[in-house]
């Protein structure tokens, strides 16, 4: 685990969606402590869950015994690690490559998940693209709609197909971000998109409260994984994090117990909440 000091990452850059193989240091994915069956007998299916907060998400939801369902757009070899790594955990793990702005395709995503495992029983929205742009004006009409199909309409698409197979006492679980309550200069669109997601996130809860579905929401700071060296500049990603108060980017591993503990029956009485791993920035959200 990432200590609580003020760090600098090594110059690096690489080309979209982005892997961890190549990122150093490597992204720290695994929670130290023992699973103790909080998720036994639950399927899980997660957007995004090839690296980054998807992949500790993925593998700690194993580790408490659950099967999981990983989609994600393209790094086969990422997602392949991740499935052994969920395997060598005793749980099953499910593969399933697509590109999520596409309607179609989330529906099919969704019924092979449902083939395969019967049901869902945890829906964690997590994928997302960002493009960065000094100005408005260099934001493109396809790189905007490109990013609100994959941040957000995704999320729609997915969660319709998969309700029918979620029964009372399963959860959503959406990720935003901290720019959601802060804003980006320079990200202007993806921030737009995660309030968006905020904003989706208490609506849906509201309105599936009384099926007995809970939908509460991660919202995090800057976090090490594949999405910032394949979205900024290396000079950018050198400082990632360093403007927290606790001038570090977080790890994916220290994100994932938010979703886990949203998963489980100690969250119960929660529902269109968000929790807030974001290195100690005060946003009042």
């Amino acid at each position: 685990m990432a200590k609580s000091t003020k760090q600098t990452k090594p110059r690096q850059v690489q080309s979209r969606p982005g892997s961890e193989k190549p990122m150093h240091p490597k992204p720290v994915s695994k929670t130290i402590y023992r699973g103790s069956g909080k998720l036994n007998n639950k399927t899980a299916l997660i957007t995004g869950g090839d690296s980054g907060i998807g992949k500790a998400v993925a593998l700690l939801f194993a580790k408490e015994g659950a099967d999981v369902a990983i989609v994600y757009l393209s790094e086969t070899r990422d997602a392949r690690e991740t499935k052994k790594m969920i395997e060598e955990y005793g749980q099953q793990c499910l593969l399933i490559r697509g590109d999520l702005s596409k309607e179609n395709f989330c529906r099919k995503a969704v019924t092979k998940a449902i083939q395969t495992f019967g049901r869902i029983d945890v829906l964690v929205n997590n994928a997302a693209v960002q493009y960065e742009a000094k100005r408005i004006e260099y934001i493109t009409t396809a790189k905007m709609h490109k990013t609100f199909a994959v941040n957000i309409f995704a999320m729609f698409y997915i969660t319709k197909a998969a309700l029918p197979s979620m029964k009372k006492g399963s959860c959503i679980i959406n990720t935003a971000s901290v720019t959601a309550y802060r804003g980006s200069k320079y990200l202007i669109d993806y921030a737009a998109t995660k309030g968006g997601i905020v904003s989706f996130t208490r609506s849906l809860s509201a309105n599936l409260v009384k099926r007995g579905i809970r939908v509460n929401g991660v919202a995090p700071g800057p976090i090490w994984t594949p999405l910032i060296p394949s979205s900024f500049k290396a000079s950018r990603v050198s400082k990632h994090g360093s403007e927290t108060p606790m001038e570090r980017t977080g790890e994916p591993a220290e994100v994932a117990p938010a979703y886990l503990f949203l998963a489980t029956e100690d969250a119960s009485y929660m529902t269109g909440q968000f929790i807030h791993p974001n290195g100690g920035e005060i946003i009042n959200g």
